[in-house]
């Protein structure tokens, strides 16, 4: 009798425990988005909401300021998904090749040295682009806009030195999930696969990556927010200029747009800024509700 009372009393106290950080968690989403919105929405007035959104023109210390954010946007859009459409088939089959084909002693070495890359700084992927990457990027411009009297150099501080940089640290992220669910991969589907007939390559991608395309979306889900959410890196190795998302252009992403104004901001110049956050916000949020209701339908079909 005692023996249950306590389980009971076990129960009921972490019955609690789950609700109050279920309730502080829904609490701390619910007041980050009124911040956001109580924000970011007086700057849409004052400016406008068209000017400030698809106006392409980003001068706020002029005479007459102008912010217009349209370029912006554009960028941290095509960086992000160039980055995921880079990293992340890299990523899965970096999975497939621990799980699937490498043997567990190569396995053992590789997987560590993977995961280790999530552990270093972004300020260090930053720096080793700056060092390593822009310097290459400038030789590729002088070959290829050698003749070229249009061209902006930027000495290799562009979108394109931006996009490796993000597909890189998006790696581990995506790698470690997409690992764990192919492991998770019922070893029946893999031997009823191989029984009728299937190759081994034809078992992984019709049969093992298929079983586990949620958790691989959960991985991408993850990446999709390191992406998004990157700043010093990228102020590092993408120039910092506001203009046109192409490959050899000097940009400036969301994040580092806040990370490059915000500390000597005032007035509307601050207001805004809050919008590009709030922008971000909304951006970071519909793509991740996006991508985990086509999780679930994964889930549900499986």
């Amino acid at each position: 009798m005692n023996s249950r009372i306590k389980v009971n009393s076990t129960e009921l106290i972490a019955k609690y425990v789950f609700i109050v950080s279920a309730a502080i968690a829904i609490f701390a989403v619910a007041s980050i988005t009124v911040y956001m919105i109580a924000k970011g929405t007086p700057a849409l007035k004052s400016v406008g909401a068209v000017d400030l959104l698809f106006g392409t023109s980003w001068k706020p210390t002029a005479d007459s300021p102008s912010y217009g954010i349209l370029y912006i946007i554009l960028t941290s859009i095509v960086g992000t998904t160039a980055s995921i459409l880079i990293g992340v088939p890299i990523a899965v089959l970096t999975a497939v090749f621990l799980t699937e084909v490498a043997s567990k002693r190569l396995a053992a070495i590789v997987q560590p040295a993977v995961e280790l890359l999530a552990a270093i700084p972004s300020v260090i992927y930053g720096l080793l682009g700056l060092m390593l990457l822009n310097p290459f990027m400038f030789k590729l411009e002088k070959i290829l806009f050698n003749d070229s009297e249009t061209h902006q150099f930027t000495g290799g501080s562009n979108l394109l030195s931006a996009i490796i940089v993000l597909a890189i640290m998006i790696l581990p992220t995506v790698v470690n999930v997409s690992v764990s669910s192919i492991k998770a991969v019922s070893f029946d589907l893999r031997a009823a696969s191989l029984a009728l007939g299937a190759s081994k390559i034809q078992t992984i991608f019709k049969v093992t990556l298929p079983a586990a395309k949620s958790g691989i979306l959960t991985g991408v889900v993850l990446g999709i927010g390191r992406a998004l959410g990157e700043a010093m890196a990228i102020n590092m190795v993408a120039g910092g200029s506001v203009n046109l998302p192409l490959p050899f252009s000097s940009v400036r992403f969301l994040t580092t747009q806040l990370v490059s104004e915000m500390g000597y901001a005032e007035g509307i110049h601050r207001q805004v800024l809050f919008t590009v956050g709030l922008v971000l916000y909304i951006f970071i949020m519909a793509v991740n509700i996006v991508l985990l209701k086509l999780r679930k339908e994964a889930s549900a079909n499986d």
